[in-house]
């Protein structure tokens, strides 16, 4: 009998997500000077800071190369932050080394064909609903929203749920008498 959702979420101690398509619309916007800009929901960057201060890890695992990208993983404060991956998969493997978590123990979120090698490792497999149609069959969870608006905050507030994170998240907030109405 193939594992449940639940089940597969309740076992992560990491979760590791792409950045464009992902973290943001995708979109990249370049001024004339050729900087380039990119979109990052808040809500998404809240649920991973309620992660972080539950005890649940995240990291940023992706192909492209961007200052943009760094100053957003410290300002989460997130466990890592790789860049210029290419070869996705090993890189999931380095990370989880560093990091001291096996992939079986962690989530990812990925967009695109080139996530599909660290999906193929992890525990949970999850994906925007904006996804490629090649990642969205094979993964585990495919949040409702799209990419960038909302579907890193959907895969968070999963997992803070099956791992027994969420009451503390809410009490963090101030927001556990909700709980209690």
């Amino acid at each position: 009998m193939p594992e449940t959702l639940d089940a597969r979420a309740a076992r992560i101690k990491l979760m590791v997500f792409d950045v464009d398509g992902v973290m943001t619309d995708g979109g990249l916007y370049y001024g004339p000077q050729g900087e380039a800009f990119k979109r990052f929901d808040v809500k998404d960057g809240h649920a991973l800071v309620l992660a972080r201060l539950t005890g649940l890890p995240a990291a940023i695992l992706t192909a492209r190369t961007s200052e943009i990208v760094e100053v957003r993983g410290r300002e989460l404060k997130l466990a890592k932050v790789m860049q210029g991956k290419k070869d996705k998969g090993p890189a999931l493997d380095e990370l989880c080394r560093e990091l001291q978590v096996p992939p079986s123990e962690c989530s990812y979120m990925g967009d695109d064909v080139n996530d599909l090698a660290p999906m193929m490792k992890v525990a949970l497999a999850a994906c925007p609903a904006d996804a490629a149609p090649e990642v969205r069959a094979f993964c585990h969870y495919v949040a409702p929203s799209r990419g960038g608006f909302g579907a890193v905050r959907e895969l968070t507030e999963l997992v803070l749920k099956a791992t027994g994170r969420w009451s503390q998240a809410l009490e963090l907030l101030g927001a556990g008498m909700l709980q209690k109405r």
